[in-house]
């Protein structure tokens, strides 16, 4: 921030995330300080390529005042991104009352004798802003990643289907049907138990899956 005597400027430097045709805005912020009434003007090397709104006003005591810089669309990207474009910010009393009306070329004579503050301002291109990441299907705002679970659900899917399969499909014997049946029963018990824990975690289309196997294995 550049702090005179009669105006504070925030930022030095206009940022704009350059983009190929297309118009971008940046703005400065104007702070008068002081009890008197500040007029200011803002010049620019390039009027052709910027707009600036308002270009000249008046900043009340102990006020603010913005200023918006909107660069026009552009055909082609300058050279290794940089930018020769310069402004500058000139400000000197007014008088008490003084409107945007009141304001002269005259006001901002140095040659005259006219106390006037000066202000450059650099031009830099930044890259755009880029979008937010996709959300991964599954996860929850404010809750941990669970990228495990996500990625690696149709495999643990399987590989708990076919070791049920395997157990059921086991051959029984006559003399250890009634053995086989209780072990059967202790272990869905067990299987049902975990599969409760596991789904809390699991996304809807391995819960599904997960429950389509249960299902094929109980029929």
């Amino acid at each position: 921030m550049s702090t005179g005597e009669l105006l504070g400027i925030e930022p030095l430097e206009l940022k704009f995330p350059f983009e190929l045709k297309k118009q971008i805005s940046c703005s400065l912020q104007l702070s008068n300080k002081s009890d008197n009434y500040v007029a200011f003007k803002v010049k620019t090397t390039n009027p052709k390529k910027y707009c600036v709104r308002p270009n000249t006003g008046i900043v009340l005591p102990r006020s603010t005042c913005d200023v918006t810089v909107t660069m026009q669309a552009q055909k082609e990207a300058p050279p290794d991104m940089q930018c020769k474009d310069k402004f500058l910010l000139q400000s000197a009393k007014a008088n008490n009352g003084a409107t945007t009306k009141d304001i002269t070329p005259e006001m901002f004579n140095k040659e005259a004798g006219h106390a006037v503050e000066e202000c450059k301002l650099r031009v830099v291109y930044v890259s755009p802003p880029q979008p937010p990441s996709p959300v991964q299907e599954g996860s929850e705002e404010g809750s941990s990643p669970r990228g495990s679970v996500s990625e690696n659900g149709n495999a643990n899917v399987a590989e708990f289907t076919n070791a049920a399969r395997s157990f059921v499909d086991q051959p029984e014997s006559q003399d250890k049907s009634a053995e086989v049946t209780n072990e059967k029963k202790k272990f869905f018990s067990k299987c049902l138990s975990l599969i409760f824990c596991v789904l809390l975690g699991y996304s809807l289309q391995n819960k599904q899956c997960i429950l389509k196997s249960i299902c094929g294995l109980i029929h």
